[in-house]
């Protein structure tokens, strides 16, 4: 464990960081200067012809290996984003095998000091070449740059020895805040730390999050609050245990409740609605993923349940998101609720020619010749009304399988209907008005 660095006082931090720079610039300048002694000049050349090498030999087999990799059509996915990853950092390979080839020449053939320099380079490429594969296994992209770069500075200062200067610098900036005092040197140690612990919460939640998934004993709101539950609790040790790891006196950030407190009151009042809202429906289990739902003019069911809002995506394709507080506050259709058993009605009239009871066996077996609608729960038609101009029915049929549509399987009735009253002679009135034309020119006299 390394030593803490004790902070300068406050009159002093700034004399202390202006110090510290000037002596790395000195130690820049004279680094500067060794290099145009000959000893180490001609390292320099050397490291640059090996990336040269490093690039031809890179522009000569890399197609060969991109070829070779392209007829490797049986191979496991795994394997193959390997080959991807390693074909893509080709030349660097090349580049820090040539050069730790020519160290240990060196180091057969000269003197230790004259490949010292070929030394540093050799293992700052080996670090970077490594933190470049490591890093490969973070799947987010910002934070696997965020982490590489990191890295890349950090194994930089250590292998070229400057952690303590650099340290130093970085912990005379900084500012105080209640009893607390924050330095750079504490936030960047805070997100190292941080950002590592996340990293590990997110591979537990993922692996945790997958077999809750596969759970079938838990129903599928419980899942969903299962995981986030886990999300909220795995970030939130990984983000308090971080920050005490790195030495942050949270206590110093109680005086920002109060703020956070206003800011909860008025302006985020909708998104703590809307989270609260979002805990209820997963509790209560009035809807859940796959549901059938109808919420004003939306119809659709749900594809999945966040923590601020529902997604519902409808018939054409549209996904609406539906914030928490409208389906807590709102009606809403659960056409899948309790079961999948939905019962349709349409209407529709023949004429008074018509023989009604021979009307209604054709509409019943009509709907039973639709696919999607029951045959265990047979269609049922009934006299409604004699209307102006027909006899008026009502037709009523189950489905279950509602997430397959209302309105297609309504259409396809009618037209059962249609062909099976068209084949039978069944009339279907429709108005019809007769327009008289009067002549409205006075008739001539005796």
């Amino acid at each position: 464990m390394e030593p803490e660095i004790e902070p300068p006082p406050d009159g002093q931090a700034v004399d202390a960081a202006l110090g510290e720079i000037t002596s790395l610039w000195e130690q820049a300048l004279t680094f500067a200067e060794s290099l145009l002694r000959p000893w180490n000049a001609y390292q320099v050349g050397i490291a640059l012809a090996v990336l040269l090498a490093a690039f031809v030999l890179r522009r000569t087999l890399g197609p060969r290996i991109r070829a070779w990799m392209a007829s490797r059509e049986g191979w496991p996915t795994w394997r193959m984003r390997i080959l991807v990853v390693v074909h893509i950092r080709l030349q660097m390979i090349f580049f820090v095998a040539l050069m730790w080839l020519v160290v240990l020449i060196m180091r057969e053939v000269t003197w230790p000091s004259r490949s010292f320099l070929l030394m540093v380079i050799a293992e700052l490429a080996t670090a970077w070449l490594v933190v470049a594969f490591a890093t490969r296994l973070i799947r987010s992209a910002l934070l696997r740059a965020i982490v590489r770069y990191g890295a890349w500075i950090y194994v930089t200062l250590a292998i070229l020895d400057l952690r303590d200067e650099t340290a130093a610098i970085l912990d005379s900036v900084g500012f105080n805040l209640g009893d607390a005092r924050l330095s750079l040197l504490t936030l960047l140690q805070a997100v190292l730390v941080v950002a590592t612990l996340v990293i590990i919460a997110r591979f537990l939640t993922g692996t945790a999050t997958t077999r809750i998934q596969r759970n079938e004993e838990m129903s599928p709101s419980m899942r969903v609050l299962a995981i986030k539950f886990l999300q909220v609790a795995f970030y939130g040790v990984a983000i308090y245990v971080g920050l005490r790891l790195t030495g942050v006196d949270l206590t110093g950030l109680a005086v920002l409740s109060g703020a956070i407190g206003v800011g909860l009151g008025f302006g985020l009042q909708k998104v703590v609605s809307n989270l609260v809202s979002g805990v209820i429906i997963l509790l209560d289990k009035s809807i859940k993923p796959g549901d059938v739902i109808s919420l004003g003019e939306t119809f659709g069911w749900i594809n999945s349940l966040g923590a601020r809002y529902v997604s519902v995506v409808t018939r054409d394709g549209k996904e609406y998101l539906i914030p928490n507080e409208d389906l807590i506050t709102n009606q809403v259709v659960n056409w899948s609720h309790s079961n999948d058993f939905v019962r349709l009605d349409i209407y529709f009239g023949t004429a008074y020619g018509d023989d009604p009871h021979k009307v209604r066996q054709l509409a019943i077996e009509a709907a039973e010749g639709v696919d999607r609608v029951l045959n265990d729960r047979p269609p049922v038609c009934h006299i409604v009304g004699f209307g102006d101009s027909s006899v008026d029915y009502i037709l009523r049929f189950w489905i279950k399988d509602p997430t397959g549509g209302l309105t297609n399987i309504r259409g396809k009735v009618y037209l059962a209907l249609w062909d099976a009253f068209q084949h039978h002679g069944i009339n279907i009135p429709f108005p019809q008005r007769e327009v008289r034309m009067l002549d409205d020119r006075p008739e001539p006299a005796d």
